[in-house]
C-alpha cells in the first residue's frame, strides 16, 4: 500500500493537469468566432453576392428595444436602430423581458423589376418564445416560436425559418420581432435555398445519430438495472432521459416531432429536462463515488444541488420561467465545478470509476457551463458554443459507460481478493469439511435426480391431461373445446387478414350397422381410420376434430375463394370412395357433407357450426332422394355440394330438411 501511494498521487497530479488542458484549450477555442464578418458603419446594409450561399446576419442587423413590448410595426422609426452585434460580433442579449426589434437591409444588385432572388431567412435558436418576420408587402407577418403549434411555420424546420423574396436593384428591409422569458440569442443566417437544404440533411443525420446514441445508452442502462438492480444505472439512466427532453428542446427536435402542439410543455420543456438531468446527475455522482463513504461533505453538497434541481424542476410548472431559466444556467455553471471537485476527492480517495468518473463530467459539464456563459450572453454564439453541450454529453455518454463497466470489474476484483483471502485463513478448516461436503454432494445430487425425475413425470403427466383435456380419446383428434377454440382463433386470424375460414360437417351414413354387426371394437377402429384419412387431406395448419360419434369438422383457413374449399370437399368424397377394413371385411361408407364460411355464414363457433349442421342436413336429404334413384358419382356430389354451398345464402328452412334426411 505504501508504494501505491506515490504513484496514485503521480496519477492524481496527471489526470489535473489533463482538466487543466481542456480547459484552457475550450478557452482559446471561444476566443475564435468564425462566423463574424466586417460591420459596415455607414449605413449597416448588406450587399447581397448571389454567388455567396450562406451569410451570417448578425454584422448587418440593427436592433431597437421595446422596453414593455408594447410598440407595433407602425410605431417603428428606421433612424432609431441601432448595431445589433455585441463586442464578440454575434447577436446575443441575454435574459430579457423586453420586445427587440431586429432590422435587416439587404441590397440586391440587378435590374429593377427582375425577378426576385429567393433566399431563407434562418433564426437558429429554438427556445424563443415568439418570433414576428414583417417583410415589405405582405399584410401580415409571418410568427414562429415555441408557444406556438408546429403547424403555424411557414417552413416545417426546427428551428425558426422564413422565405423572404429579395427584389433586385432595391434595398429589401426585413424587421424582425422577437420576445422570450429565456436566453435572447439570435443567430441569423441567410441562405440560398439549395445550400440551406443540403445543410440540413447532413445537420439532421449527425443529430439523428446522436439522439439515437443516447436513447440506445438510455434502454440499454434500464435493461442493466432491470437485470442487476443497482441504483446508479436507473440514476444515469434518468440523468440520460432528462439530458435528451433538454436537447430536443434546444435544439427543436421536441417542437417539432414530440410535442408539436406547442402550449405550456413546449416552452418549459428545456428547463425541466435539464433540470431533472441535474438532479439525476447528482445522485448519480452520490451512488457512483459513494461520497457518503468517501467524502461526507461533498455528499451533502451534491445531496443539496439535487433537491436544488428538483425544485428548478417543479417550479417552472407554477412560475414564472425566467426565474428558473437563469437560476438553472447559473446553478449549472456552479454544480459543473462541484462535480469534478467531487471527482477529485473521492479519485485522491481511490473510489473505484472515479477517474473516468472525473474525466466524463469535466466534458459533459465544460459543455453545460460554455452553454449557460452563452446564454448570459458572456461568450460569443458559434459553432462550438452552440453544440458544445452536445459534443460534452456525448463524450460523457461513452467514458460514463466506461466508467460503470470499470466500477463494477474494480468491485469484482476487491470481490475475488477479499475471497482469496478468506479461503487462504480457511484453508485447513476447508479441508476438514471436505469430506463431509462431498457426501452432502452426493445426497443432494441423488436427491436432485429423484425430484428431476418426480418432475420429468409431472409435466409427462400434465401433458398428457391437457391433450386429454382437448383431444378426443379414441382418435386423437381435437374435440369439441378445443375446436371452439381454434374457431375462435381463426376468426380473428381471419379478420385480421381479411380472408375467409370453412367449417366442414361430415357425418356418416350407415355407421351404426357396422357397430351392430361387427361390434363396438370394428366401429371404433373404423372411426380411426376415418379420423388418419381426414388428416392426411387438409393442410398442417388446418384442424380436424371429431365432435362425437360419428361426427367429424374440418377446419380449414387462409381461404380467399372456394376453389380450396372444393378441392377439399372432392378429397373427402375420394376418400369415403375407398373401401374401408373392417375386420376381414372392406366396407363402402359415405358421408354427408355440410359446409359452413366466415364471415358469410357466422362470426361465433356456435353460429358456424350450427351452420354447418343445417348445410349436411341438407346434403344428407338429398343424398337420401338421389341414392333411391340409382348410384352417386362422386364428381356430381361435389358438385352438389358445392351448388348448395353457393346457395346457402338463401338460408333455406333448415327444420324441414333435417325431418326430410331422419325420414
Amino acid at each position: 500500500m505504501m508504494a501505491y501511494e506515490p504513484v496514485a498521487r503521480a496519477r492524481i497530479r496527471g489526470l489535473r493537469h489533463a482538466v487543466l488542458c481542456l480547459g484552457m484549450a475550450a478557452f482559446l477555442l471561444l476566443l475564435v468566432d468564425p462566423g463574424i464578418g466586417a460591420t459596415d458603419e455607414s449605413g449597416i446594409r448588406l450587399d447581397l453576392d448571389p454567388a455567396v450561399t450562406a451569410i451570417d446576419l448578425a454584422p448587418y442587423a440593427t436592433v431597437l428595444v421595446d422596453p414593455d413590448q408594447a410598440w407595433t410595426i407602425g410605431d417603428i422609426e428606421p433612424q432609431a436602430f441601432r448595431s445589433a452585434a455585441t463586442a464578440s460580433g454575434d447577436l446575443n442579449f441575454g435574459y430579457s423581458t423586453a420586445a427587440h426589434w431586429l432590422q435587416l437591409r439587404v441590397f440586391v444588385p440587378g435590374e429593377p423589376g427582375a425577378p426576385p432572388v429567393e433566399r431563407i431567412l434562418e433564426l437558429g435558436y429554438p427556445s424563443l418564445d415568439g418570433v414576428e418576420l414583417y417583410v415589405a408587402g405582405r399584410d401580415a407577418p409571418m410568427r414562429a416560436g415555441d408557444r406556438l403549434p408546429f403547424s403555424e411555420r411557414v417552413i416545417p424546420h426546427r428551428n425558426f425559418v422564413f422565405p423572404v423574396a429579395l427584389h433586385p436593384g432595391e434595398v429589401n428591409t426585413l424587421t424582425l420581432r422577437i420576445v422570450s422569458e429565456g436566453s435572447l440569442t439570435v443567430p441569423l443566417t441567410l441562405w440560398a435555398p439549395e445550400a440551406f437544404e443540403h445543410h440540413n440533411q447532413t445537420l439532421y443525420i449527425v443529430l439523428g445519430v446522436y439522439f439515437g446514441s443516447l436513447l440506445a445508452m438510455l434502454l440499454y442502462n434500464l435493461l442493466l438495472y432491470g437485470s442487476i438492480r443497482q441504483r446508479s444505472y436507473l440514476e444515469y439512466a434518468g440523468m440520460l432521459g432528462g439530458m435528451i427532453v433538454g436537447q430536443l428542446s434546444l435544439y427543436g427536435f421536441g417542437n417539432q416531432f414530440l410535442w408539436s402542439g406547442g402550449g405550456l410543455w413546449g416552452h418549459i420543456a428545456i428547463v425541466v429536462g435539464f433540470a431533472l438531468s441535474g438532479m439525476f446527475s447528482a445522485m448519480f455522482a452520490r451512488s457512483f463515488l459513494d461520497t457518503r463513504r468517501h467524502s461526507p461533505r461533498m455528499d451533502r453538497i451534491l445531496l443539496g444541488f439535487a433537491g436544488l434541481f428538483g425544485v428548478l424542476a417543479a417550479g417552472v410548472l407554477v412560475a414564472p420561467y425566467s426565474y428558473f431559466a437563469i437560476a438553472l444556467t447559473a446553478s449549472g455553471i456552479v454544480f459543473a465545478g462541484v462535480a469534478i471537485a467531487s471527482g477529485l476527492v473521492c479519485a485522491h480517495g481511490r473510489a473505484p470509476g472515479a477517474r473516468l468518473y472525473l474525466l466524463a463530467w469535466s466534458a459533459v459539464l465544460l459543455g453545460t457551463a460554455i452553454l449557460g456563459l452563452r446564454h448570459h450572453a458572456l461568450i460569443p454564439t458559434n459553432l462550438f458554443t452552440s453544440y458544445a453541450m452536445l459534443v460534452g454529453s456525448a463524450l460523457e455518454m461513452l467514458l460514463l459507460s466506461f466508467a460503470l463497466a470499470d466500477r463494477i470489474n474494480t468491485m469484482r476484483r476487491e470481490r475475488t481478493q477479499a475471497q482469496e483471502a478468506a479461503l487462504l485463513a480457511n484453508e485447513k478448516l476447508v479441508d476438514a469439511l471436505h469430506r463431509s461436503e462431498q457426501m452432502l454432494e452426493k445426497k443432494v445430487a441423488e436427491r436432485t435426480q429423484e425430484l428431476e425425475a418426480a418432475n420429468r413425470m409431472l409435466e409427462e403427466n400434465e401433458r398428457r391431461l391437457r391433450h386429454a383435456a382437448h383431444h378426443d380419446a379414441l382418435t386423437g383428434l381435437a374435440n369439441r373445446l378445443l375446436l371452439d377454440d381454434r374457431i375462435r382463433q381463426g376468426i380473428v386470424r381471419a379478420r385480421r387478414h381479411h380472408s375467409r375460414m370453412a367449417v366442414l360437417l361430415a357425418d356418416l351414413n350407415g355407421f351404426k350397422p357396422v357397430n351392430d354387426r361387427y361390434g363396438h371394437a370394428a366401429g371404433d377402429e373404423l372411426l380411426v381410420e376415418v379420423g388418419r384419412r381426414l388428416q392426411h387431406i387438409v393442410r398442417a395448419g388446418d384442424t380436424v376434430a371429431r365432435l362425437g360419434g360419428d361426427e367429424f369438422v374440418i377446419l380449414l383457413e387462409d381461404l380467399y375463394d372456394d376453389v380450396h374449399i372444393r378441392r377439399v370437399i372432392a378429397a373427402i368424397v375420394d376418400c369415403f370412395a375407398q373401401p374401408f377394413p373392417v375386420g376381414e371385411d372392406w366396407l363402402s361408407l359415405h358421408a354427408a357433407i355440410g359446409c359452413a364460411v366466415f364471415p358469410r355464414d357466422g362470426d361465433s363457433p356456435a353460429a358456424l357450426l350450427k351452420e354447418a349442421d343445417a348445410a349436411m342436413y341438407r346434403i344428407k336429404a338429398l343424398h337420401r332422394v338421389r341414392t333411391d334413384a340409382g348410384a352417386i358419382d362422386p364428381a356430381s356430389e361435389v358438385d352438389t355440394i358445392m351448388k348448395y354451398l353457393e346457395e346457402a345464402r338463401a338460408k333455406e328452412d333448415v327444420p324441414d330438411l333435417k325431418a326430410a334426411a331422419r325420414a
